[in-house]
């Protein structure tokens, strides 16, 4: 049975080498291209700093590290738990620009590319 038996429509066409090659050279595709980079490669940068950041203080700051803050709970322990929520708050930032910024640049790329318009 084909899709258009069960009432999708055609199936997409697959686009050729060279359409993809004009595609990846257009302007849309490079805007795409550097929107994302513009936010990945400072998010990873400012990611990797802070990582880098928390597990020298483990490595060298063992008296600020073990400092008390609440009962039992110290400051390497809100640092730690602190990693856990900056890749969850990362990772929300980067769904919402994507949902923003970069999926309708995307699906734009792709209706043409499967129309036939490259």
């Amino acid at each position: 049975m084909s899709s258009t038996e069960f009432g999708l429509g055609a199936p997409p066409r697959t686009a050729t080498a060279a359409e993809f090659v004009a595609a990846q050279a257009s302007p849309q595709f490079q805007e795409l291209r550097n929107r994302l980079r513009r936010f990945v490669f400072p998010m990873t940068a400012l990611f990797l700093a802070w990582y880098v950041a928390y597990v020298l203080l483990g490595a060298y700051a063992h008296d600020f590290m073990a400092h008390k803050v609440i009962g039992n709970i110290n400051v390497g322990l809100l640092l730690g738990a602190g990693q856990f929520v900056s890749t969850f708050v990362i990772t929300a930032l980067y769904v919402r620009f994507a949902g923003r910024e970069l999926d309708p640049r995307a699906a734009a790329l792709r209706a043409e590319l499967e129309g036939g318009r490259a």
